[in-house]
């Protein structure tokens, strides 16, 4: 395992920001920055032995500095939506920013854990190595109750696995919901859409006009949202109005890992199974990102990458079927998502 830290920029002229690459002896290799616990970069081998960017992401830090599409950030202190941007908890009323068309909170508000320096420290070991990555959230930012220490740490091993392991714990009952917004490219350029993915999910959430979740559980058969094996991601895209942007219900037996996702791309043969420790996964299929100008200066264009964000599920403190999103004192968030990288 070769891990190394170097120079990446400065904020505001002034505050140094690394970044920290690691690769194993098969190549793959991963690229953190403290900045946003962004994940930069993810590089493996097609089945010709050819490395190549696998994730979307920019040269630069100032770029990550300016508004973007969350690339490879770490999202939080609540990823996805609430409604209404407001929720209660032990009978109290919190207010949160309405930054997602002046209707709902998402992604953990104005200046959410995407926008914050987390503090890092490295650690190199014979079969594995990493980043872990400390933020401290005080009491009342974004609008959220309780002093909140977070910690994601990335490991890279030698079988090709990335592990993002999340913690938490909080000094007053709040909410929590981390995940990574990484966009996946497996054939390194291009569209993603002709990508083949299967979720594991024989249900998802169905959502009302402004995205958040009706409560109920709907079967995927017999819908665009079946991908309970294989079909390239453009196959049912025309059913919908704008493309995939909907948490589907992993299946799971206990707790623990389970697999979660697939994506298969067939020209360069890399694949990703995507396991996790959370109750449900985000796919987003990337429709909003026409001409951000990216690595290279290469302009974006809609669905050139794919969003399997793991999580709970979207607005859950308004729902109390939903697995619980709330955290109190005394306890620890915690959960693993696992990346697998191979070739067929």
């Amino acid at each position: 395992m070769i891990l190394k830290q170097i120079l990446f920029g400065h904020i505001d002229n002034k505050i140094p920001v690394h970044q920290y690459t690691i690769q194993n002896s098969k190549g793959t290799e991963i690229c953190v920055m403290p900045y946003g616990a962004t994940l930069l970069s993810v590089k493996t081998a097609d089945r010709n032995q050819q490395i190549d960017e696998v994730t979307l992401g920019f040269d630069s830090l100032e770029a990550y500095l300016d508004p973007h599409p969350c690339f490879g950030v770490i999202v939080g202190r609540f990823a996805n939506r609430i409604a209404g941007g407001v929720f209660q908890l032990d009978g109290k009323t919190f207010h949160l920013a309405k930054n997602e068309n002046g209707v709902n909170h998402l992604h953990g508000g104005n200046k959410g854990f995407d926008k914050m320096l987390w503090q890092a420290e490295s650690f190199h070991e014979e079969k594995e190595a990493g980043v872990r990555l400390t933020y401290q959230s005080p009491d009342g930012e974004e609008g959220y109750p309780g002093t909140l220490d977070a910690s994601v740490e990335y490991r890279l091993n030698e079988e090709n696995e990335l592990f993002m392991e999340y913690t938490a714990t909080t000094d007053a009952p709040t909410i929590i919901n981390l995940t990574n917004h990484a966009y996946w490219n497996l054939k390194g350029k291009g569209t993603a859409l002709d990508h083949q993915l299967m979720l594991n999910s024989r249900f998802y959430l169905p959502v009302d006009i402004h995205k958040i979740p009706t409560g109920d559980l709907e079967k995927v058969s017999n819908s665009p949202m079946d991908f309970s094996s294989f079909k390239p991601v453009r196959k049912d895209l025309d059913q919908l109005e704008k493309g995939y942007d909907h948490c589907f219900v992993i299946d799971r037996n206990g707790e623990g890992l389970a697999m979660a996702a697939e994506l298969f791309d067939p020209e360069s043969g890399r694949a990703m199974e995507v396991h996790t420790t959370q109750p449900g996964i985000q796919f987003y299929s990337g429709n909003y990102i026409e001409g951000v100008t990216g690595r290279g200066g290469v302009s974006c264009h809609d669905f050139d990458g794919l969003c399997l964000e793991t999580q709970f599920y979207p607005d859950a403190i308004h729902q109390p079927g939903f697995p619980s999103c709330v955290l109190r004192p005394g306890e620890t968030y915690h959960h693993v998502t696992v990346h697998r990288f191979f070739v067929r």
